[in-house]
């Protein structure tokens, strides 16, 4: 018996919409990343991309456990003397909420060039309204 690997043009794209409507950060996140990698397919093959496009709406309701509201923050440096900024979860989701949910599903993706291609597959909106509905996105659960 051979092992099976999945060849890259030969996977079927199906598109997936998570409603993070008070649903916590962390869950959603999982939930997008196993959706964008392929893992919930009989198919996964861990070196090729596998994986399936994902719409987040909503993603400015999301829910944080605990006081990471305010204690948790983010942090970027540009490389200039004076260039460190820092701002918490609060201030973000005021700016710009879709980065929350970005930026935890970037995490749990790999960090290479399948881990970019897994993360431009994904499409998150602060609110209910997205352009894809000629791609008929099926909902998914959070389990």
């Amino acid at each position: 018996m051979k092992t099976f690997s999945a060849k890259a043009d030969q996977v079927a794209r199906k598109w997936w919409i998570i409603d993070a409507q008070d649903q916590v950060l962390g869950r959603v996140a999982v939930k997008a990343a196993n959706l964008l990698r392929g893992k919930e397919k009989a198919i996964f093959t861990p070196h090729v991309d596998t994986g399936d496009f994902v719409v987040v709406i909503n993603a400015g309701k999301v829910r944080l456990s605990g006081k990471k509201e305010e204690q948790k923050t983010f942090m970027s440096f540009s490389g200039f003397v004076g260039g460190h900024k820092s701002e918490n979860v609060r201030a973000r989701r005021a700016r710009h909420p879709e980065l929350l949910v970005e930026h935890a599903v970037r995490g749990m993706i790999p960090h290479n060039r399948l881990g970019r291609a897994a993360y431009r597959k994904l499409k998150v909106y602060a609110g209910a309204e997205h352009p894809h509905l000629a791609q008929q996105p099926q909902p998914v659960g959070l389990d």
